[in-house]
């Protein structure tokens, strides 16, 4: 197991730069029964879902736990309520630990529960799926959808551990692998030129076939998106650019019920384009961005209703007054901050 402390008291570990209120430690490599020796049974709570209870019961064995339904749709406020009154039934108090173990909903709604639970206990996470390991349990963004509206109400607070065991996604179905996929590619997208040399080279076939080389993946992403994190953790500069593709994204996941993944794929496939009209962006390297999805078995086009889509759109947190703050692509592995107007987004995204 290896133990990184990323911290803004402790220093900088293995290329994690510390900076801001960041202050984590990541166990890689682990075991979930390394569990026991992060936190105490007596004074724990697990949060998880029905899908991961289901296909690891056995580990959750002598823990006091919180099932919630799994699905996307299950991310809302009436969760949380439901969460609070159980904390409560347990006696849960201010010393009580909570450790979400699932993918990107169960992190962002642990977070946020135990972040507002008597204002606030710690907390940390178990990430059981790629796209949690690499992104959603990264950075402390928590938080709940309200209606279609994704991510709308939350809070920004930093977990105090992540375990990454990576025999958990042994049961993952093939699905869930192409969905987590979606945010390798990316980070490549925004800030890495080799890994996205590595991606075209691979498969996701070869990640799981090859469990030191999924490691190495999962810690490269972590490593990318912590050091983006530490340096802006309240997104007034660079963390903006980890929203590549989750524009139209956001917008057409919930009203469509799309995976995440797939639908940060067309985000991101939609945003290359506009790079390549608005921003002089490569329409070879545009190319090579549509190939890589479809690799790994991404979408990138989608036929959505435009008028609808537009009407979310125009609630997306990044907007700012008659500006939207889009995220293109200058070349692959370099991305910027391009505010938009949004008569301008609206004929582009028509």
């Amino acid at each position: 197991m290896k133990i990184i402390k990323v911290s803004s008291l402790s220093g900088s570990a293995e290329a994690l730069p510390a900076g801001g209120n960041f202050d984590g430690v990541y166990y890689f490599d682990a075991t979930f029964a390394h569990l026991e020796q992060v936190v105490s049974r007596q004074k724990t709570v697990l949060i998880t879902d029905s899908n991961v209870f289901q296909s690891h019961q056995t580990l959750f064995d002598g823990w006091q736990t919180i099932v919630l339904p799994a699905g996307e749709e299950h991310k809302q406020q009436s969760t949380v309520d439901f969460i609070v009154k159980e904390l409560i039934a347990k006696n849960a108090d201010r010393n009580t630990f909570i450790v979400g173990v699932g993918g990107g909903v169960v992190t962002d709604i642990t977070g946020y529960a135990a972040s507002i639970y008597m204002r606030g206990v710690k907390f940390g996470f178990v990430p059981t799926t790629i796209l949690a390991m690499v992104d959603a349990s990264i950075g402390g963004k928590n938080g709940v959808d309200v209606g279609i509206y994704k991510n709308l109400v939350g809070l920004i607070k930093q977990p105090e551990f992540l375990l990454f065991d990576y025999a958990l996604l042994q049961t993952l179905p093939t699905d869930q692998w192409i969905n987590g996929f979606a945010e390798v590619i990316k980070h490549a997208c925004i800030k890495d030129t080799a890994l996205f040399e590595l991606l075209q080279k691979e498969s996701i076939e070869s990640f799981k076939s090859d469990a030191n080389k999924l490691a190495a993946l999962i810690e490269k992403n972590v490593q990318i998106k912590t050091a983006v994190v530490v340096n802006d953790e309240f997104e007034q500069g660079d963390r903006k650019l980890l929203n590549f593709g989750h524009t139209l994204g956001h917008a057409i996941e919930n009203m469509y019920q799309l995976p995440h993944g797939h639908a940060v794929s067309i985000g991101m496939m939609a945003a290359t384009d506009i790079s390549v009209s608005v921003n002089n962006f490569s329409t070879s390297e545009a190319n090579q961005i549509k190939e890589l999805l479809e690799q790994y078995q991404l979408p990138t086009q989608f036929d959505f209703d435009k008028e609808k889509i537009w009407e979310i759109l125009k609630m997306d947190k990044k907007r700012s007054s008659n500006t939207m703050n889009f995220i293109l692509l200058n070349k692959i592995g370099q991305a910027m901050i391009q505010p938009i107007g949004m008569n301008e987004l609206e004929n582009l995204i028509r």
